[in-house]
């Protein structure tokens, strides 16, 4: 037992049995609740919830709870046989929190929050919002626990601003921990967060995944809400263990080199009894017009961003994943909802902003502010925003009047992308402009290009079920476009299961099939996205300026008879250049002629029509010398041999054969 904190009473004064509150027992200062009141306190998890202490030499447990519109407050739990109203928190003057500390209550306790609103005579139970720990679901219960843990990862923490630079690389692997991999017995539960780790690392280092994004691991009641329903902002869902455990996790991935990126939800959140809805007896985090506070589509709340004390509760539980559990970064969720007051409603169901606008002007304050704490804070770290709208400049820093986040997902090349491939490469040619469209703006924002969880679900079918054709020809469409991704510019993101071919759409309740790599097509595409990876991380050409124009060029782009695309990939130095070829017809091409900017050899680097890859054996014998035959505007030019369905990476040294 490590007792977090010590406080010493005065002499004389005698711990109650029932709790007590004042200055000797509480860990509030007069500026703390200046700064929650005030909307600026971002580390309230040091000071909210409850937290193990001495007094007088007495050890027990210090409670603190917003609840201004309570009329009561009781601690109730294992230690009082969960009696509503034995032990009762008092009232800190008028800032809204209630404290109190109760003697002999530890780590591990599980207790709640009964709370008597002085509105209608509305009692409730709920679960503290500033828990760090809470039952296993289906219980609700908040547990009292401590952080301590001895990290390992000090020299990645040292070095993770240097990973995680707009010209790194960045090929993220995104992974729901439920369902990624399960115990192979008879009941294949879920595997623990210390189980995970060294089976996680091993894979992604395997793979060349640079980084890993956990959808959200934060405490939530439904589990097929995977996670995006949350209720416990400073927990780790206890499905897989202690937060000591899910550290762990995250220590293991950091000591293996691979960064870690956390969903984070602060969008919107469920109507569950227990948790942050109509907290005290009033809409207390959540707007009390439903025009403002409900979510219509998902059936959750809305967090009231104008409220100074929400903004200290969700800026303090986004800095606590950072700071606590050493998250190299946050994927904040569904922030077009956030952004517009008019998001999935039609007209009369909205409340235009003061200006008579839709735009959610308290939600852009918010958003502002929140990237500025972090990146002040920990300027190695990156947030990324989930923004399916063409809001200006959500990845530009907030002085220049963008909301400052660190990338945006490029939703719109996601859907392109896949409404184009899907379709039957006889009609490919009449939807070219789906796979050249997004270079319009491809630099007007840092992007993430994602092939995500969202394209796998809720009868959307796998990737690979997407592709058209016989067996042969879904595996051919799968490598060629993932070839493409991969010669956009742009960092990457895949869903897991998506390298394996999975047939199936994705179930959270069951493991992604494994099984299927005893199969040569299904190995042969795994083999095909870990070599994608590594020419990506270990090539400049590929990764260097994924965030700038000067990184790409077409050499052509309009071949839409033949469903052709050729581009030029560069980094910083002029010495290397990458050629990139996609051919979506079942058709081989032989003697293609591509225009390119110096002579020499150009080596074939990877051709996913590579027999390793499941593909026809189809290729250039290792290369091409170039000729001083000018097409396509440039000096010289390449005869290729490009294979059916298929995507080829050629690079040049400057040298000859």
């Amino acid at each position: 037992m490590n007792p977090s904190k010590t406080v010493n009473t005065r002499p004389g004064q005698e711990v109650r049995s029932k709790a007590s509150s004042g200055s000797d027992t509480s860990l509030l200062t007069d500026n703390d609740l200046y700064l929650f009141n005030e909307g600026t306190h971002y580390r309230l998890y040091e000071k909210l919830g409850a937290h193990v202490m001495t007094v007088g030499g007495v050890e027990g447990c210090y409670f603190a709870v917003w609840a201004p519109n309570a009329e009561q407050v009781f601690v109730m739990g294992e230690f009082n046989g969960w009696k509503k109203t034995t032990h009762a928190l008092r009232e800190r003057g008028q800032s809204g929190i209630w404290e109190g500390f109760i003697p002999g209550v530890s780590y591990e306790a599980a207790y709640k929050y009964h709370i008597v609103s002085r509105h209608n005579g509305y009692r409730v139970d709920k679960a503290d919002p500033f828990a760090l720990f809470s039952e296993v679901s289906p219980k609700t219960a908040s547990v009292v626990a401590n952080l301590d843990y001895t990290w390992g990862d000090s020299d990645w923490m040292k070095d993770r601003a240097g990973r995680n630079l707009l010209r790194k690389p960045m090929s993220i692997y995104e992974l729901h921990l439920g369902s990624w991999m399960r115990a192979p017995d008879e009941n294949h539960r879920y595997l623990t967060y210390r189980e995970l780790a060294p089976r996680l690392a091993e894979y992604l280092k395997r793979m060349g995944f640079t980084h890993v994004e956990f959808l959200p691991v934060m405490e939530h009641p439904f589990y097929g809400s995977w996670g995006y329903q949350t209720t416990g902002y400073f927990a780790p869902t206890s499905r897989y263990g202690t937060p000591q455990d899910f550290m762990s996790l995250i220590d293991c991935l950091h000591q293996n080199g691979i960064g870690v990126l956390l969903d984070w939800v602060p969008s919107h959140f469920p109507s569950d009894e227990h948790g942050l809805a109509y907290f005290d007896g009033t809409h207390l985090y959540e707007h009390a017009d439903s025009r403002l506070g409900y979510h219509p589509d998902w059936g959750t709340y809305i967090f009231n961003y104008g409220r100074h004390e929400v903004r200290s509760f969700l800026m303090s539980s986004g800095l606590f994943w950072l700071e606590k559990y050493h998250a190299d970064g946050l994927r904040v969720d569904a922030v077009a909802s956030m952004l517009y007051l008019d998001y999935s409603r039609q007209q009369g169901q909205w409340i235009p902003n003061r200006y008579g606008g839709r735009e959610n002007l308290e939600a852009i304050e918010f958003l502002r502010r929140f990237n500025e704490e972090v990146y002040g804070s920990h300027p190695g770290v990156q947030t990324i925003a989930e923004e399916s709208t063409a809001w200006p400049m959500v990845s530009r820093p907030v002085y220049v009047g963008g909301l400052g986040f660190g990338f945006k997902w490029d939703m719109g090349w996601m859907h392109d992308t896949l409404e184009y491939i899907s379709k039957d490469p006889v009609h490919r040619k009449y939807h070219h402009h789906d796979l050249t469209f997004r270079m319009l703006y491809a630099f007007m924002e840092n992007f993430v290009l994602p092939l995500s969880h969202d394209e796998v679900v809720h009868g959307k079918g796998s990737l690979l079920g997407k592709m058209p054709g016989d067996d042969w020809q879904k595996f051919a469409n799968m490598r060629a476009i993932l070839g493409y991704m991969y010669a956009q510019s742009g960092k990457k993101l895949l869903f897991m299961g998506v390298e394996l071919g999975q047939w199936r759409e994705w179930n959270h309740d069951e493991s992604l099939d494994w099984h299927l790599l005893e199969y040569a097509p299904h190995a042969g595409l795994q083999k095909w996205v870990e070599d994608l990876n590594r020419l990506y991380i270990s090539e400049p050409a590929l990764h260097e300026l994924d965030c700038e124009p000067s990184g790409f060029e077409w050499i052509d782009c309009n071949d839409s008879q033949a469903s052709v695309i050729t581009l030029l990939r560069k980094g910083q130095s002029t010495q290397d250049f990458f050629i990139i070829a996609s051919n979506f017809t079942p058709v081989p091409r032989p003697d293609y002629r591509v225009g390119v900017p110096r002579g020499g050899f150009w080596k074939e680097i990877l051709n996913s029509d590579a027999s390793v890859y499941g593909g026809g054996g189809w290729g250039n014998q290792g290369g091409v010398e170039a000729r001083s035959t000018s097409v396509h505007g440039r000096p010289f030019s390449l005869s290729l041999t490009l294979p059916a369905l298929a995507t080829v990476f050629l690079k040049n040294s400057g040298d000859s054969q």
